[in-house]
């Protein structure tokens, strides 16, 4: 393994490609914990003791499902109050706006299709969104942080902000809405100049941050059956790893043959491939893109203020408190394991088009060897990745539900990050990471990180 390791950093290309990614990742960490302007940070570690014990006892006034799902996408920067308070959510919820534009808007669709120049205009309008939802969550947490206890629960009494003027909030909404454009840029330099996919990184990074905390929270939870809790969740997770990563490798490979062609007196053709088709062909998308759908009604439950004479809050606001805050909820569980099955079809359906497929081969001379090409091949592509789409996505769903459930059980901090959702984004990620490195150093040295 570290000769692996070590034949990848000789490897000077590579190397420069890892040190790239490795730097803008610890900038990204600093980010992290550089306080907004106007935020009293010892008000701020005094509520996050608070809440981090209200959290491990179990009791009441912890922080809401809402900014515990914000902040593990943030690596903890959400409750810190700090410049990259935002984190990547933003650009999730962006990304997944303009995917779903795509089936109500010819327009996106057109863009999409005109290839590389199309996809840089449908990435402009990305950014655009991105900024534009960064103004209103950043608008929408330095309005909840105003309040004591709003944001920490009912622990927390204490004033996180110096000044309430608004020159102050206003400084702070402009600094986290930059700090959030920072972040995209920084996640499309790894694109662009380091190893692997740039916004998947950081999440990735943002979520490992915060196992070691999660794990001594665990442990420190009780005196008694706190060790032997941290020993069955790291279990726990151990299992899901190992079932993640047999999945994620898991494909139906279909064998395609290329009819013999001669041009002038060459030859062309004659080989056989496969179409890889993988059990999970989603990977994390769905998981995130439902997680960000159900935070986006409590996102808008704090915009309503209670009433100013009888300080009665809407019935719907109280509906989404009760229903949509919490993740031990059956509805939420309910909801969740639906909206992953809905997210998986959808991005399949729109990452892999079985009629170009099929066009892209009957172009080439190639064809399913007992399929005749063109419709027939598409009716067959259309069937097999019908097949193999619902067991990944019920896959998705239970990995993502079992954690919240089995932390349940035990009694432990159902916020914890080494859940189904953290365990999929980690393998997922990593895996893909780690072949990319692979292909890179195969391409130079005939040997790859992997044996």
């Amino acid at each position: 393994m570290f000769s692996a390791v070590i034949r990848a950093f000789r490897t000077a290309d590579l190397r420069n490609k890892l040190l790239f990614t490795l730097a803008i990742v610890a900038i990204y960490r600093l980010g992290s914990f550089i306080p907004a302007p106007n935020v009293d940070f010892s008000a701020v570690r005094q509520c996050l003791d608070l809440a981090s014990q209200a959290s491990s006892t179990g009791a009441a006034g912890g922080p809401s499902q809402l900014y515990q799902l914000v902040n593990l996408f943030s690596g903890g920067a959400l409750l810190q109050l700090s410049i990259f308070a935002l984190g990547i959510m933003p650009y999730i919820t962006a990304s997944i706006i303009t995917q779903l534009l795509r089936v109500v808007i010819p327009r996106f669709e057109t863009l999409h299709q005109e290839g590389q120049a199309g996809q840089a205009k449908l990435t402009q309008y990305t950014r655009y969104l991105t900024i534009a939802l960064a103004i209103l969550q950043s608008t929408t947490l330095v309005s909840v942080a105003r309040t004591p206890g709003a944001m920490f629960g009912s622990g927390c009494s204490v004033g996180l902000l110096s000044n309430t003027d608004a020159f102050s909030v206003l400084l702070m909404v402009i600094v986290m809405t930059a700090g959030t454009g920072l972040i995209m840029w920084m996640g499309e330099l790894i694109t662009e100049r380091g190893i692997g996919n740039g916004m998947s990184l950081l999440i990735f990074t943002s979520i490992a941050s915060r196992f070691p905390d999660s794990i001594v929270q665990v442990w420190n939870s009780d005196a008694k059956s706190g060790p032997e809790k941290a020993l069955i969740v790291i279990g726990i997770g151990i299992v899901i790893v190992a079932l993640v990563i047999l999945v994620e490798q898991s494909q139906r490979r279909i064998p395609v043959q290329y009819a013999k062609r001669m041009v002038g007196r060459r030859e062309y053709g004659g080989q056989s491939t496969y179409i890889p088709i993988k059990v999970n062909m989603a990977g994390v998308v769905p998981v995130i893109f439902a997680s960000s759908l159900l935070y986006l009604p409590a996102l808008i439950a704090q915009f309503n203020q209670p009433d100013a004479k009888t300080g009665q809050v809407a019935g719907w606001v109280s509906w989404v408190s009760e229903y949509l805050t919490k993740g031990d909820h059956p509805l939420y569980m309910l909801m969740y394991f639906l909206l992953i099955l809905g997210f998986t079809y959808f991005y399949v359906a729109i990452t892999f088009n079985p009629q170009e497929v099929s066009d892209n081969m009957k172009q080439y001379g190639g064809f399913i060897p007992g399929i005749r090409a063109g419709r027939p091949t598409t009716e067959f592509l259309e069937y097999v990745l019908s097949r193999i789409t619902l067991p990944g996505a019920i896959y998705l769903g239970l990995i993502a539900l079992i954690p919240l459930i089995a932390f349940g059980v035990l009694g432990t901090n159902q916020n914890f990050p080494f859940g189904g959702t953290s365990i999929l984004i980690i393998v997922g990620v990593g895996l893909e990471s780690v072949k990319q490195i692979n292909a890179q150093m195969q391409e130079r040295n005939y040997e790859g990180l992997l044996k």
